[in-house]
């Protein structure tokens, strides 16, 4: 997997358990179902070869093979989020038709051509050098495959004191382009018919209504699940990134692009 090169585990057990409060079993980006539907409408998934590119602990792959019916091979560069994601699949069953591999930074090491999908969902917000890893869904894709992602995306204006406070409370490593940059890095990786679009404003409206439950209905469960002080540091998280989210400076968007047939 394309990623920086000296990686360090970013998503601690109390992370893990804070967004699966939020966000369901299973889930570390947002949407759960809802959102596995919006990123392969109009995709053929039955019976599909797909491969999730940061997996996480499993949840989205989970609704892809059982209720889309693909055959799923889920990579991530964070081996605690892969053992989880391999207990949750035991628990369902369904072992024949996901699994999951720790992986390193660099290449994808599968062979050329195929996957008939490459999905992901959160990940490539973190990656760096996006040119390389397009590059890599391409080459692992099957010719009229499809790449299709929901990230995080940005502004090419220099970040705000906003955003640069939203990093320091999320903790992790963020790599924001525009919309418009990911769409020519797409195609300049050889990838035709690409589409991008924003969501809307679905996930600002949607994260200010989790920080209303977060201060609300889901607070004491939240505090008994990660103690005071780490929630409040939540909270605050929360807030900061309504504010981005509100302001358009963190722009979550739909990118999708096919393999030449």
């Amino acid at each position: 997997m394309t990623q920086d090169s000296d990686h360090i585990d970013e998503y601690g057990a109390e992370m893990v358990a804070f967004l699966e409060l939020i966000w369901g079993k299973g889930f570390l980006a947002p949407g759960g179902q809802q959102n596995i539907r919006r990123l392969t409408e109009g995709i053929a998934t039955q019976d599909r070869y797909l491969l999730d590119i940061g997996s996480g602990i499993g949840g989205g792959d989970i609704v892809l093979a059982r209720d889309l019916g693909a055959k799923v091979v889920g990579i991530d560069i964070e081996s605690p989020l892969v053992r989880t994601a391999k207990a949750y699949v035991e628990e369902t069953g369904l072992t024949e038709r996901v699994t999951f591999r720790h992986v390193r930074a660099g290449q994808l090491d599968f062979p050329d051509g195929i996957f008939d999908i490459v999905y992901s969902s959160g990940a490539f917000t973190q990656i760096s050098d996006k040119s390389a890893m397009f590059a890599e869904c391409l080459r692992v894709l099957k010719p009229g495959g499809v790449l299709t992602t929901y990230d995080w995306t940005g502004t090419e204006r220099p970040y705000s004191a906003k955003m640069l406070e939203w990093f320091r409370l999320e903790g992790l490593t963020y790599n924001l382009r525009s919309l418009a940059t990911h769409r020519q890095l797409l195609l300049d990786a050889g990838f035709v018919d690409v589409e991008m679009v924003d969501d809307g404003g679905w996930y600002a409206a949607e994260a200010r209504r989790e920080l209303g439950l977060l201060k609300g209905d889901l607070g004491q469960a939240a505090r008994a699940l990660i103690g005071d002080d780490t929630y409040k540091h939540f909270i605050a998280d929360w807030t900061a990134m309504v504010d981005v989210l509100e302001d358009g400076e963190l722009v979550p968007g739909y990118l999708r692009g096919f393999k030449p047939a």
